[in-house]
């Protein structure tokens, strides 16, 4: 409404001509809500309540008597009660422009005071101490004016005598020879560093280049065992196959070999053995006759040499069974000789080689003998028993 007024939150409104006049003042004060201004009879005005700055720039002499240029910020405003408010009112309503330069001076005069009744090293060294203590001494000024200070920062000193400088030389120096020792130091460390990454990436270039000259090494082996995989394979399927080829022609000799054996070498053993065989029968019959008619004739001739001894003691003894046996007796080489010429021109095989023909042999000659031993026990007659009151000779047959 065209009568309704309301202040901005960082605003105070006084309306002068109102009957609800509080603290004893000729104007009423409205914060944070609006209020109705009746027109003639009321008069509204407004406060800022806003933050100020103050810069202060001051010539201060300290205890010492040496003179500095101070320079300061003061953050200050209107306190938000209502006290503070009404006191700030009367002063600066009609000149709210010039807030900052009245407080900038108040806040110079009580910096000046301060600074002289301290050294410069306090100064220095000492720069919350002075904000607080001119914050302290202002205080109650302040306040008459209805002003809050919220912060006053000493921002520079200035030292037109060089002081300062002096004061700081020796600090300078010992600080400039620290930073210079300390610049050698880090120059050493950052040498001895240097030479220690120079050594590390050399040994780290050298175990690369190993690495990589292995691995080329094993590339490079792998690429010619890939390479020589193709002709391996092939002379290992060749070598196969040669394998094969001469496994299959010692099989295929072998089975020759075994062919040969029982098509030929045995077959010409057996003929062998066969050939030989009948050489060694033919050799024994050769042997076996001419052993046969040696051995007769010996046989004949010692029958007959017994044959006449028997003869000749059987005349002498007057034994006279035994002419009729002389016949016989002279028969016998006939007789002998017959059988070994039999065996002579006969086709006997004789398994058992000159043994056979001697056994022969010696039973021809045997049954002889066998003979001439019967007629020689008939000579004797208390060895033949009698016939017809005559001695009869007993002839055994020897198969």
């Amino acid at each position: 409404m065209f009568f309704w007024h309301v202040p901005a939150p960082n605003e105070a409104m006084l309306i002068s001509g109102s009957k609800g006049q509080t603290l004893d003042t000729q104007f009423r004060i409205v914060t944070g809500h609006g209020s109705f201004v009746l027109p003639v009879k009321q008069k509204a005005r407004m406060l800022s309540l806003a933050l100020r700055e103050a810069e202060i720039t001051e010539d201060c002499v300290t205890q010492q008597g040496i003179r500095l240029n101070v320079r300061a910020v003061a953050v200050f405003k209107v306190g938000d009660d209502a006290v503070s408010i009404a006191n700030a009112a009367r002063r600066f309503l009609s000149e709210q422009e010039q807030m900052e330069e009245l407080a900038g001076r108040i806040f110079a005069g009580h910096l000046r005071s301060i600074v002289g009744g301290l050294t410069v090293e306090q100064i220095i060294r000492e720069r919350n101490r002075v904000s607080q203590e001119v914050i302290a001494g202002s205080h109650g000024e302040m306040e008459k004016l209805g002003i809050v200070v919220d912060a006053l920062q000493i921002q520079e000193i200035d030292d037109a005598t060089g002081y300062i400088n002096n004061l700081a030389a020796p600090h300078a120096a010992a600080v400039a020879s620290q930073a210079r020792i300390a610049e050698a130091k880090a120059d050493q460390e950052a040498s001895q560093r240097e030479q220690q990454a120079a050594a590390l990436k050399a040994e780290y270039e050298r175990d690369t280049a190993i690495k990589r000259a292995g691995f080329l090494a094993e590339t490079e082996q792998y690429n010619a065992r890939a390479a020589q995989a193709g002709p391996l394979a092939q002379a290992r399927a060749s070598q196969e196959v040669i394998e094969e080829q001469t496994s299959l022609a010692e099989r295929q000799a072998a089975l020759a070999a075994q062919r040969l054996e029982a098509e030929v070498r045995r077959p010409a053993d057996a003929e062998a053995y066969r050939q030989r065989t009948l050489a060694e029968a033919a050799r024994d019959r050769v042997k076996f006759e001419a052993d046969g008619s040696a051995y007769t004739e010996r046989t004949l001739a010692q029958a007959q040499a017994d044959a006449n001894s028997v003869r000749a003691t059987s005349l002498r003894d007057g034994n006279q069974e035994l002419i009729a046996a002389n016949r016989i007796v002279e028969n016998l080489p006939a007789l002998a000789d017959a059988a070994a010429r039999g065996m002579s021109g006969a086709d006997l095989t004789v398994l058992n080689g000159t043994n056979g023909v001697n056994e022969m042999a010696a039973g021809v000659v045997s049954q002889g003998l066998a003979i001439l031993h019967s007629l020689q026990r008939g000579a004797n007659p208390m060895k033949s028993p009698a016939v017809d009151g005559k001695a009869t000779p007993r002839i055994t047959e020897t198969n």
